[in-house]
């Protein structure tokens, strides 16, 4: 179809459903609004359709970035290709959550959906059981392999950025506990919370919201264990990218003192959290009084309109009528000096965040409760506001690992071992890589540059499943025509203008 008249039939369907919900001043209607009725049944026997009408753009996408080629030329579990290749093993479990999925038994599902194997030119998918069996070939060299295969495939996408793109790297890197209720899982052991499970490690990019690399480890592991390792790796993944500038964030449990000098000589920015010990606490103590600032947080929005009166707090007004305790924040300062931990040789900056709380019970004020937060780093020149501001952001990981926990149940662990289920996860992840693609090569240039830049920013900062529902689950029909599968949209909604944006990309050049 043309893309002029394809705008055409979009601009139509726009105008129509505005139409449909203008403002109208309603007269009483006696009957309900779902007044359907006499409704009937039927099996198509020829027009077919599938509600993942999104899933070509993404295999397009893939093709279109190396992923399959990359895979299938690194790694090699399989002996003999009767009927996959290691690349439609890796896919399918992705495409499972692309599709809707959110477990290994729903590939049964897919696998009995005549449209979607159309869909995808494949005349058979792996079941869930099949796809389990892949998950327990892997040795830990294999998942390695893996993680490079789509790394490399990740700097592919990255060099389509701007240049701005390039300027700093953050990376950040957190654990999780993954519970399973499992007994017989090899490799999983009870937390300090008392969950038995796994604990993998993440180390990911906050300037995309990517997962770089998942290392699954026993559920009694400390959550900064081999963290320093693999913040290596990405620190050298992001310079092969270009990246100018590259800085490495962490909570306390991931201070890494004895890395800090290495990572300082070899120009490697950090903002880690630091225990509050009793040496530190006290150096804040004894800081006169002048030396503190007054921290100001910028607002969390912008009031477009007029600024509404808030409605009242139910939660504190419970808590002051049954004189429970109350924790409230009064002010926050922030000041800074020099220190040397005990591992390292350089002198390095403590910005130090002092929280001035007011314990009440009732209309009561009890006490007045001090506590500090210590950051250490070696950026000189940031202000200590901004140093603050910057180890806060880190925070917007725990959503990324949310996202892989519960949007996508990437970090769950539903096969037999640590090894396939360390698989597994990476597997699952390419899910959520795949939406950030989806949104990195989305173009940005012409007469709509600035408008074209703030949709790609909104579509790799939504949620997976408003994604999914957005631009995958998209009503289609699948006509196979000749050499081509031809997906026919069924129906509208208002992101298809940023859905096809992509597809004219994809049919043309993608200059990497």
């Amino acid at each position: 179809m043309k893309k002029r008249i394809r705008q055409q039939i979009l601009k139509n369907c726009k105008r129509r459903i505005k139409y449909r919900l203008r403002d109208r001043n309603w007269e009483n209607k006696k009957k309900p609004m779902f007044s359907a009725r006499n409704i009937h049944y039927e099996v198509a026997e020829r027009t077919k359709a599938s509600d993942a009408g999104g899933i070509g753009l993404i295999h397009k996408l893939a093709r279109k970035i190396g992923l399959i080629k990359e895979i299938d030329r690194r790694l090699h579990l399989l002996k003999r290709h009767l009927p996959y290749h290691e690349s439609d093993h890796v896919l399918n479990v992705a495409y499972n959550f692309l599709a809707g999925g959110t477990c290994l038994d729903d590939l049964e599902l897919l696998r009995n959906d005549e449209v979607y194997l159309n869909a995808l030119g494949a005349q058979r998918i792996p079941d869930p059981t099949t796809a389990g069996d892949f998950c327990r070939r892997f040795k830990s060299e294999d998942v390695e392999t893996l993680m490079n295969a789509l790394n490399e495939t990740r700097l592919r996408v990255w060099k389509l950025q701007p240049k701005d793109f390039f300027s700093e790297a953050l990376i950040d890197a957190d654990g999780t506990l993954t519970e399973t209720m499992g007994e017989c899982k090899e490799g999983m052991d009870i937390s300090f919370k008392g969950l038995w499970g796994y604990h993998p490690l993440l180390v990911s990019l906050r300037n995309t919201n990517e997962p770089l690399f998942i290392v699954n480890r026993s559920g009694n592991r400390t959550a900064a264990e081999g963290a320093s390792e693999r913040l290596n790796q990405a620190v050298d993944l992001c310079r092969r990218a270009g990246f100018k500038k590259v800085t490495l964030r962490g909570d306390t449990d991931f201070s890494q003192t004895k890395h800090l000098d290495r990572w300082h000589e070899d120009s490697i920015g950090f903002v880690f959290g630091i225990n509050a010990s009793p040496n530190l606490v006290e150096k804040a103590q004894n800081l006169p009084e002048e030396a503190w600032e007054r921290l100001q947080r910028s607002a969390k929005y912008t009031v477009k309109t007029t600024r509404r009166r808030r409605p009242e707090n139910v939660k504190e007004r419970i808590v002051r009528e049954r004189k429970y305790k109350n924790i409230r924040l009064t002010c926050e300062d922030v000041m800074e000096f020099e220190y040397s931990p005990a591992r390292c040789e350089e002198t390095y900056r403590v910005v130090v965040l002092r929280k001035n709380h007011t314990i009440e019970r009732g209309e009561t004020a009890i006490i007045d409760d001090i506590r500090y937060s210590f950051y250490i780093t070696n950026d000189k020149r940031t202000s200590a506001a901004k140093i603050i501001f910057k180890a806060n952001d880190r925070c917007q990981q725990e959503n990324l690992i949310d996202q892989l926990k519960n949007g996508i149940r990437a970090l769950h662990a539903p096969v037999d071992n640590l090894l396939s289920n360390w698989a597994y996860m990476v597997m699952a992840s390419l899910a959520w890589s795949l939406k950030a693609w989806f949104s990195l090569c989305l173009p940005e240039k012409g007469r709509w540059k600035k408008k074209h830049k703030l949709e790609k920013e909104w579509v790799l900062k939504i949620e997976f499943k408003r994604f999914i529902n957005a631009f995958m689950r998209v009503p289609a029909q699948i006509i196979r025509q000749g050499r081509k599968i031809i997906y026919r949209l069924l129906s509208w909604n208002p992101w298809q203008h940023i859905f096809f944006r992509l597809v004219d990309r994809l049919y043309g050049r993608l200059r990497c």
